[in-house]
């Protein structure tokens, strides 16, 4: 394998959205619009499950919580096979609907919402019946707005993996127009030849939204953490 010598060019920027065999431009995008799309799917629903077992008298609740729960113990491993046969007798191969929607529920962030949401003030839904919120109402317009900070941390967790995941999308990505970041980088490390100032590059704008977020979110994510206790200590 030929190895190039890695040089800081602009030719290595401009070089990884004109190269016609690693679309390096479009896979950035698919990773963008797949782990937003996911982190959003996973907050919205982890948080209505998370919140209907804590607050919703439901004579199996406890059950279902304990199956939701025992999931964990599952390894990914074992369902992969079988969340492949099903995404693609849906024709969802090599489509975006493929990669996003088998991680819309994580049963971790439901465990993490439910265990929040029971400790979650019952005065404040009580104030907000009060005054003739519905229950939907009220968990959009009060406990949704409480809870931003541990929403932010379950977020930043759901987004980092989607962003990294590696083996699903290089299953389901088999066309080059559904390929994600890892893919590409993955890509570009299989060539005959390696250019390392290119791929350096490619590694560089690869995190760049990583780093983004979490200057952004820094504040709501420490504070989220420290309501879920993922910090140890």
């Amino acid at each position: 394998m030929e190895l190039a010598t890695p040089t800081w060019a602009v030719d290595n920027l401009t070089g990884l959205f004109t190269d016609p065999l690693v679309p390096f431009g479009q896979a950035l995008l698919n990773s963008v619009l797949i782990a937003v799309a996911q982190t959003v799917g996973v907050l919205v629903v982890s948080s209505l499950a998370g919140y209907g077992l804590a607050r919703i008298p439901y004579r199996w609740s406890d059950v279902v919580f304990w199956v939701i729960t025992a999931t964990l113990l599952v390894p990914a491993a074992v369902t992969f096979v079988p969340t492949f046969v099903v995404v693609s007798s849906l024709g969802w191969v090599s489509s975006l609907r493929g990669l996003i929607v088998p991680g819309l529920f994580q049963a971790l962030a439901t465990f993490l919402f439910r265990q929040y949401f029971t400790d979650f003030p019952r005065e404040m839904e009580e104030a907000a019946a009060l005054d003739g919120l519905t229950p939907w109402g009220t968990f959009w317009r009060i406990v949704v707005p409480n809870s931003l900070g541990f929403s932010a941390a379950i977020g930043t967790i759901t987004f980092i993996g989607s962003w990294n995941a590696f083996l699903w999308p290089l299953v389901i990505a088999q066309d080059q127009n559904a390929w994600t970041v890892q893919i590409a980088l993955s890509t570009m490390l299989n060539a005959q030849s390696v250019d390392l100032g290119r791929l350096f590059m490619a590694g560089l704008l690869s995190i760049l939204p990583l780093l983004l977020m979490f200057v952004v979110l820094q504040r709501w994510i420490v504070h989220g953490v420290e309501r879920t206790g993922l910090g140890g200590g």
